[in-house]
């Protein structure tokens, strides 16, 4: 399985609309027109959600393969990675059925929202068959219990340590989802204690979104950037669309960026 991209855009998420902002892609075709956008600004992975034709996130795995061939075609480059974000409206059996049926190349778990299965046999087993498949999972972690529970997952078999990538959300669970870069490094040592070493990312809520960026790669790890999580730019302003929020990281962190992809990290 392919390592995560270095800069990785989440262009929409499962709530916003174009209330938020009108450059926010909901339909196919605004998804693939905004992933070449952000591919030439410097993005290396597309973290995609679909939407029905009333705008709602979906777990459709019809949806998603129109999608991924779309993008396949369009923009080959580009790695992408489907999510199973429940919002309220799936289940596990739900996120596991649309990740066997589709068996993507890579794909986003809240680990809170997978584990909810009661019976933990089945969500190994889940597990095992996307290790099998060469599904490279990322586990969504929010907070450092989330880290703690990985651990417990890992030290029980029921996550496989091989292939290991998580992403670390900061601010989502905050009065007003605001992040800090101070964040990442209380996120980092509890993940160091864990006694592994995950391929990670960090994203981050809220207009500190840049700063924490520039914080999780300066400290080796990768970064997921996007109207998902901010709209935006680091100087207060809603930044144009998502490939501006990429284009401004990449124009401060150009040495990093550069050099990281470079080494296929």
């Amino acid at each position: 399985m392919k390592p995560l991209p270095v800069l990785m855009v989440a262009p929409n998420g499962a709530t916003k609309t174009k209330a938020d902002h009108p450059a926010l892609p909901v339909t196919i075709p605004e998804i693939v027109a905004c992933a070449r956008a952000c591919h030439a600004a410097g993005a290396d992975g597309l973290h995609a959600h679909v939407r029905d034709a009333a705008g709602r996130h979906v777990l459709d795995a019809g949806l998603y393969t129109e999608l991924l061939g779309e993008l396949a075609r369009q923009v080959p480059q580009m790695q992408v990675q489907i999510t199973t974000e429940a919002v309220g409206r799936y289940s596990p059996a739900d996120q596991r059925a649309l990740v066997d049926r589709l068996r993507p190349a890579s794909v986003s778990v809240a680990l809170r929202e997978i584990t909810a299965e009661p019976d933990e046999a089945v969500t190994r087993a889940f597990f095992a068959r996307c290790a099998e498949s060469g599904i490279a999972v990322q586990h969504i972690l929010y907070d450092v219990d989330d880290i703690a529970r990985l651990g417990a997952l890992l030290a029980g078999g029921i996550v496989p340590v091989a292939g290991l990538q998580v992403l670390h959300v900061l601010g989502r669970y905050t009065p007003g989802q605001v992040s800090s870069p101070d964040e990442v490094a209380v996120r980092l040592a509890a993940q160091a204690a864990l006694g592994v070493t995950p391929d990670w990312a960090v994203c981050a809520f809220g207009p500190a979104e840049t700063a924490c960026l520039r914080a999780a790669l300066k400290a080796g790890g990768k970064a997921r950037i996007g109207f998902e999580n901010n709209l935006l730019n680091a100087d207060g302003r809603p930044a144009r669309d998502n490939a501006d929020r990429v284009a401004e990281l990449v124009g401060l962190m150009p040495d990093i960026v550069a050099g990281r992809r470079t080494a296929g990290a």
